[in-house]
């Protein structure tokens, strides 16, 4: 049982009551108020992890926090080493340690590294049981209670999602009928430029239902979960984001409200909300000084204005600031108890001030550092973990400030312990904890009844976003609001037309029809993208949409009219359904021809990874002609992304490379390439009965015969089934361009 333990109190007998008193199931990272509170009373005082009071413990490594409820624990975590890391999903018995089940994720194209894996927690529907799960390289899965996947989107190449050295993820959260994640991603038209995003799934489906972008363009990433809690009668969202605001935003329509301008980076706590305050802390430097870190109270009451001059963002902004400390908060998010707001600092302190004045009520030293873990408060004590493994008990309160005990567990706590029916459980990169006494089970207690609506004022089209190949249908579904954002009715689409939005760069339409309540891709469609205007019962509302293409495929960019312009002198545009493909690329004339060229301007894409077709896509052939640019010290480097493998020349390393992620798969073979000439790229994925797959990549001189062999061959055990063809550009530092023209994707020229 993955080095389970179990000690002599776990062999009593328990079983879940559900006539007890509704106990705190820990269904959230910060628990059950989403503020780091826990109302159970009687917790152990002291243990170890020698066996005072320790229940069981499971060798999983993680850096976030469990959740528990319904009898079951559910960590995400990651286990081995090397080549074989791999994330895990693991659900437990709370009672006996015993897995359940265990899902299992390879990483893929993303950033991570140094094994920053696990940054987050699952998202957990208390009352069906279903298991939400964002993955490092953003895979978003539902699971049934049994372990039976309900559905998958890959928010990497089907929305365009960025991923970051850090592996920052954060949680899903649970509200409604929606799961709702939190990225940056960069993806076609409107929502091309990147942005921090939240994207709001119905939790049964996985349909798209909105996107919401509230800020303005990040500095960071951002992994804070978003706090909810109703709001003039409007359930709002509140969260931090990598542009250095606190953002609000309608839960059940998506609408931004307002910004907060924090910080000159991300804010990665999440805030909490007490009353008509909410308090976040942020480690980056100040809009309005050059110390680093603050800690913030705002009044939610507070009035709003418009943008000022020089402002790229439309969300206005909240004139709320309460009052200030210097206390500067990496990702340990603030706790609110009784009046005191608790905050530990990067630097190890914890600080109890007054929730309505900011003065200080006591501070302790309890560590060198404290970059992650958040506190919790619970039986009138504060358990607070840091990096170095450790984890201290203090006493809360207005008199309190004490520390009471001190355990040294295995590895680092980066988390949040979770408190359930009497247990303490604390993950740590080496080790789940269990500590506490055997308590019975209680049950969780029912949801609340859903709100009355009123009139229906306005309409939501479902899905909100449409991806079909030539062929497919989509029906659409017409969610009829009232002024709070409640759903009144649900009905089928009656009419929808193609609706070009005044504000797009580039007006097109999406090679698709309307067809008896359904968007319905024509047979011979070609790739495209656009948006609609959907009617029903006598209400409009607007979704938009994409076809893509499988085999065969070519693009060769003359058809492109260079009609835009920039210093560098005219360009176009790269097709519109290309995801992640704005602003990483234009179509420029390079020697007489007309090519895809990465672009210079923005840092966020000097590692720029662009999606041709369609996520579940498999088992072709992907084929270009790759450039790259630069000089004796310094060359960039070109590939393509086949089946969420890289196949990269690079060229400063004078290699050819395979990867999924750098850390996890990387094999490569000597070519040396040279600035300024073109080569053919050719490369297949084939995956074998036994899971794995077979990687093949060559290269050669374009203009030369294709060698008979292939360059570079690797085999994956339990590989990538699938994903969507896509182009790949380094330029460290945004110095020197890379190339492609001539894309082709075929059908696989032989078995594995």
């Amino acid at each position: 049982m993955h080095g389970r333990t179990l000690t002599l109190p776990m062999l009593l007998v328990a079983v879940l009551v559900p006539g007890l008193a509704a106990a705190d199931p820990w269904v959230s990272w910060r628990g059950p108020d989403q503020v780091g509170v826990s109302h159970e009373t009687g917790l152990v005082d002291s243990f170890s992890p020698e066996g005072d009071h320790l229940l069981w413990t499971a060798d999983v490594m993680a850096r976030g926090t469990p959740l528990v409820a319904n009898g079951r624990v559910y960590l995400f975590g990651y286990r081995g080493t090397g080549a074989d890391v791999y994330e895990v999903l693991d659900v437990f018995d709370e009672l006996t340690g015993d897995l359940i089940w265990e899902k299992t994720f390879r990483d893929f194209v993303s950033d991570n590294v140094y094994n920053r894996y696990s940054i987050g927690s699952p998202g957990l529907d208390p009352v069906t049981g279903d298991v939400y799960l964002l993955t490092t390289p953003g895979l978003l899965t539902s699971y049934a209670p049994d372990g039976t996947e309900r559905w998958q989107v890959s928010m990497m190449d089907a929305w365009g999602r960025l991923t970051f050295p850090n592996g920052r993820i954060g949680a899903p959260i649970l509200q409604d009928d929606f799961v709702i994640v939190h990225a940056i991603t960069a993806a076609w038209g409107a929502q091309g430029p990147a942005r921090d995003r939240f994207y709001a799934f119905d939790k049964r489906t996985g349909e798209a239902v909105w996107v919401s972008t509230p800020g303005i363009t990040p500095k960071d990433s951002s992994w804070s979960t978003p706090y909810v809690a109703e709001h003039d009668g409007h359930e709002v969202m509140y969260a931090g984001t990598g542009c250095g605001n606190i953002v609000a935003v309608d839960v059940r329509t998506g609408d931004p409200l307002w910004r907060f301008p924090m910080s000159v980076g991300g804010v990665n706590v999440s805030p909490v909300v007490d009353g008509h305050m909410l308090y976040a802390a942020h480690h980056m430097q100040n809009l309005d000084s050059t110390l680093m870190g603050r800690l913030v109270a705002i009044d939610l009451d507070a009035p709003t204005h418009a943008p000022g001059p020089g402002d790229e963002g439309t969300t206005p902004i909240l004139d709320g600031e309460k009052w200030r400390r210097d206390i500067a908060g990496f990702s340990s998010s603030p706790v609110v108890k009784d009046g005191i707001l608790y905050q530990l600092s990067v630097t190890g302190e914890l600080w109890a001030l007054d929730a309505a004045t900011g003065a200080t009520v006591w501070s302790i030293k309890i560590g060198a550092d404290a970059l992650h873990g958040a506190p919790v408060w619970a039986d009138n004590r504060l358990y607070v973990p840091l990096p170095d493994g450790s984890l201290s008990i203090v006493s809360a309160g207005r008199d309190g400030g004490k520390l009471l005990h001190r355990v040294q567990l295995a590895g680092s706590a980066l988390g949040a312990p979770a408190i359930s029916d009497g247990r303490i459980l604390i993950a740590t990169t080496e080790k789940l904890y269990v500590f506490g006494e055997a308590r019975p089970l209680t049950a969780v207690p029912p949801p609340p009844p859903p709100p009355t609506p009123g009139k229906a004022v306005a309409a939501r089209v479902r899905p909100a976003e449409v991806l079909l190949r030539p062929g497919e249908r989509q029906p659409l579904t017409v969610d009829l609001l009232d002024d709070h954002g409640v759903i009144v009715a649900q009905v089928p689409a009656e009419k929808a037309e193609p609706w070009i939005p005044p504000t797009a760069k580039v007006k097109s339409e999406m090679d698709a029809h309307f067809d008896k309540g359904a968007l319905v891709a024509n047979d011979d469609a070609t790739l495209s993208a656009g948006a609609w205007k959907v009617w029903a019962k006598g209400m409009e509302g607007t979704t938009r949409g994409r076809t893509v293409v499988g085999v065969p495929f070519t693009e060769d960019f003359d058809s492109y009219t260079l009609d835009a312009s920039s210093p560098e002198g005219p360009f176009a545009y790269p097709p519109l359904p290309w995801i992640g493909a704005r602003f990483k690329w234009e179509v420029r004339e390079v020697g007489g021809e007309q090519v895809l060229a990465k672009t210079l301007t923005n840092m966020l894409f000097q590692r720029a990874v662009t999606f041709l077709g369609h996520p579940e896509e498999h088992d072709y052939v992907l084929s270009a002609d790759v450039m790259s640019d630069g000089d004796k010290r310094q060359m960039s480097a070109v590939g393509l992304v086949n089946q969420r493998y890289l196949i990269a020349l690079k060229a400063n390393q004078r290699v050819l490379e395979v990867s999924s992620n750098q850390e996890r798969l990387k094999e490569s073979v000597p070519f040396v390439a040279k600035a300024g000439v073109w080569y053919r790229l050719k490369t297949q994925v084939t995956v074998d009965d036994e899971g794995v797959a077979h990687v093949k990549g060559k290269v050669w001189e374009r203009g030369t015969d294709e060698p008979a062999a292939w360059t570079i061959e690797v085999d994956h055990p339990g590989g990538h089934t699938s994903g969507s063809p896509g182009i790949y550009g380094f330029s460290p530092r945004n110095i020197h361009k890379v190339y492609v023209d001539d894309l082709a994707l075929t059908d696989v020229e032989e078995a594995p």
